[in-house]
């Protein structure tokens, strides 16, 4: 048995149950319960392991009042493992509130590395990966993700989402209308599976590829989407500001002058601006 009380968070398999880690394996074994999304889910995972440890289920609709349960057997000395059914959990899947709980009754909560799919689908897409932003599942309702994508419109990290095979369509419709044809998208399915996709292409283009065959929106899907780029040309919105408040005092050669010593701009380029904005 495990030697202390502790919650340990143990990512598991996205498809393929070879993806685990002894480690993994070694602490789903000797932990008193294994708290999981889908009992019936993780046991085929447990079963094909030869692992015997008892499950409680831990999801949306009960986690809050199965969290006080399993902080109770923790204080008492019990070991728990927290999977999800596939990947790391609390990355869009339940967890957060049972960590959070131990986290305020002090017992110790030990975090196992491991597979993720939104970290699995990045590292192949060919999109930039020194800055992104994971943004889970988009909302459901069309008015609501149209919403949360035009707030999302000039982000210029690249941004990792999940998608359901049956909003596939939708989202890259309604990424299309906010973000323009043009914008890059990767639609990475079936990440470590027989019938892994991964497939990059602007976004009118990648509309167009999913409605050519059915098939290319089925299964787990990682959606991303390439950051914005700003114009290269683009005077930053301070320095236009200013611009306007000086020109209005000063006349727009003056003004253009010292605002650029203000921001380090091209004066000709604040003046040329000034112009076009009738100031």
């Amino acid at each position: 048995m495990m030697s202390q009380a502790a919650l340990y968070i143990v990512p598991t398999p996205i498809g393929n149950l070879a993806d685990v880690s002894q480690r993994a394996l070694d602490t789903l074994k000797q932990v008193d319960v294994i708290a999981c999304e889908d009992t019936r889910h993780t046991g085929k995972l447990l079963s094909y392991y030869q692992i015997g440890t008892p499950t409680w289920a831990l999801h949306d609709h009960n986690e809050q009042h199965k969290a006080e349960q399993l902080v109770t057997r923790l204080l008492e000395g019990k070991s728990i493992a927290l999977v999800s059914d596939a990947g790391t959990p609390l990355i869009s899947d339940p967890g957060y509130h049972l960590v959070n709980r131990c986290r305020e009754a002090g017992i110790q909560v030990v975090a196992l590395p491991g597979p993720c799919a939104a970290v699995t689908a990045l590292s192949a897409a060919g999109l930039p990966t020194d800055r992104f932003v994971f943004e889970g599942f988009l909302p459901a309702k069309d008015k609501a993700r149209h919403d949360k994508l035009e707030s999302l419109k000039d982000e210029p990290r690249t941004m990792v989402f999940y998608e359901s095979p049956r909003r596939l369509l939708d989202t890259v419709t309604a990424l299309v209308e906010v973000m323009g044809e043009a914008r890059r998208l990767v639609v990475a399915r079936e990440l470590t599976k027989a019938f892994e996709t991964i497939h990059g292409l602007p976004a009118g283009d990648m509309l167009a590829w999913l409605k050519e065959d059915s098939n290319r929106c089925r299964g787990e899907i990682v959606l991303m989407v390439a950051g914005h780029k700003a114009d290269a040309d683009a005077l930053p919105l301070p320095a236009q500001k200013t611009l306007a408040l000086l020109s209005a005092d000063l006349g727009l050669k003056k003004a253009a002058a010292l605002t650029a010593d203000i921001y380090g701009l091209k004066k000709n380029a604040l003046y040329k601006h000034g112009l076009e904005a009738g100031l």
